[in-house]
């Protein structure tokens, strides 16, 4: 989402870093780039001038100009105004769920700003990590196959949806939700309101009643990323009318510029409580300031990605890999594994954002196709061979070779990478299992997650 942002402010940080000393009139240069950059990433105007100000008040001071690194002072400066802007490290973004059960999230927003799949998601983060019985309810009785689509998505994700009832209105809908909530005995009641195209007062109308008979303990306001400078307008409106308690931010993972996270926080005073960061619906994360600001700066998001990797690996599997390791063993079967929990930790372009030091070599990347579709097909080439081919690649013989190719829709070249790849691993395995576990442990990444040099490259 931020990648505009970032690949600006890492310019202008890159000029400064490269001056021994920096001079008042540096930082005020320094200071216009970064208003123009905030500005061309779509962050409210006057969100950027009070950004702006407190950083250039603390940029000037005598702590940078007599630093030994100013250009790193400067970094870290922006970095903790970054990091307050959205939200600090004080604010609670946990769903309260504090209350006499069932309590009610109310999910607010436009139409196709996600709010449906975003209630969906929520419920089933509620319920796998938070070990809470869940029940959604569809409040949008405009839109067509509105409920159906909730009724759906809750089937997918396991959590019960309230039966629609033709003819039945927002309010009465809610009562009978949250009446089945306590009947049943259910830890929260997701209500997913209607939309509009656009802010109206019959909205707000309907919204305000459905929040006074339920009485939420969250007030949510869904908004797409991709919102831009009418966020602020938005976010205002339904803060002032509704009273949000939390934003959510859908799409993150697009090619929005990100002035809509900067700028809804800092207009409506609450906290971007989670974010949308793919279309399954797992892909929900937590939003945190310091690991968001660590990305824009391009510092990469070390523990989001350790965190996404525990949620997504089956630790039997790892398990039993790292044995076969130990005792220098690493088969092309073990390469597949591990190529398929990278697939499942989502696309690459998103994985390698969260990695420190990315943005500077986005190029050399983008030249040695590493992406989503070279570990699909290098993963399409493995499961092309036969069980006995995947154990002793030394059986894999020219012809057997073309039969792979043409079987993985490949070329002879693709397989022959992925080969080179494997024996390269290989030997790697058999040297650290020689060291032990403290040699494995000293191995870094997962084999899977070779950069370039590994084969990525196509």
């Amino acid at each position: 989402m931020f990648e505009g942002l970032s690949s600006k402010l890492g310019d202008i940080f890159e000029g400064l870093k490269r001056r021994g000393a920096l001079s008042e009139a540096d930082v005020s240069a320094a200071m216009r780039e970064i208003r123009v950059a905030l500005l061309e990433a779509d962050v409210a105007l006057p969100v950027v001038k009070d950004f702006v100000e407190a950083v250039r008040t603390r940029a000037v001071g005598e702590e940078v100009l007599r630093s030994v690194t100013p250009g790193q002072m400067v970094v870290k400066i922006v970095n903790d105004h970054l990091v307050e802007m959205l939200g600090g490290d004080a604010l609670d973004t946990a769903i309260n769920l504090a209350g006499t059960p069932p309590v009610a999230i109310l999910m607010v927003g436009l139409q196709g700003s996600g709010k449906t799949t975003t209630s969906a998601k929520l419920a089933m983060r509620l319920v796998k990590r938070e070990k809470k019985r869940v029940l959604m309810a569809s409040l949008d009785v405009y839109r067509p196959a509105a409920q159906q689509q909730l009724a759906v998505l809750g089937e997918q994700a396991d959590v019960p949806v309230l039966q629609a009832v033709f003819g039945e209105q927002p309010l009465a809908i809610t009562r009978r939700a949250m009446e089945t909530g306590r009947r049943e005995g259910y830890d929260a009641v997701i209500l997913d309101t209607a939309g509009r195209l656009h802010i109206d007062t019959e909205l707000m109308a309907e919204v305000a009643m459905v929040r006074d008979e339920a009485k939420p303990t969250e007030t949510l306001l869904v908004a797409d990323a991709l919102t831009g400078q009418d966020a602020v307008n938005l976010g205002r409106e339904f803060h002032e009318k509704i009273g949000i308690t939390g934003l959510v931010l859908t799409r993150v993972d697009g090619d929005a510029r990100g002035g809509a996270a900067l700028s809804m926080r800092a207009v409506t005073g609450q906290p971007i409580k989670l974010m949308g960061v793919g279309e399954k619906l797992e892909d929900l994360e937590a939003f945190q300031a310091d690991r968001i600001a660590g990305r824009i700066l391009g510092m990469g998001d070390v523990v989001g990605l350790v965190e996404r990797a525990a949620e997504t690996m089956d630790q039997a599997k790892a398990e039993a890999a790292a044995e076969r390791m130990m005792k220098g063993q690493f088969t092309l079967e073990d390469l597949s594994e591990q190529l398929g929990q990278i697939r499942k930790m989502g696309d690459m372009e998103g994985l390698m954002g969260m990695m420190p030091g990315v943005g500077k070599i986005k190029k050399q990347m983008a030249q040695a196709n590493v992406d989503d579709k070279t570990v699909a097909r290098q993963q399409a080439i493995i499961q092309s061979m036969t069980p006995d081919e995947r154990r002793r690649p030394k059986l894999l013989n020219g012809s057997r070779r073309r039969r792979i190719a043409a079987g993985s829709g490949t070329t002879v070249q693709d397989v022959n990478r992925v080969l080179k790849q494997h024996k390269q691993m290989s030997t790697m395995m058999k040297k650290m299992g020689k060291l032990g576990k403290k040699g494995l442990m000293r191995g870094g990444m997962p084999p899977g997650m070779m950069g370039p040099q590994g084969g990525f490259g196509r």
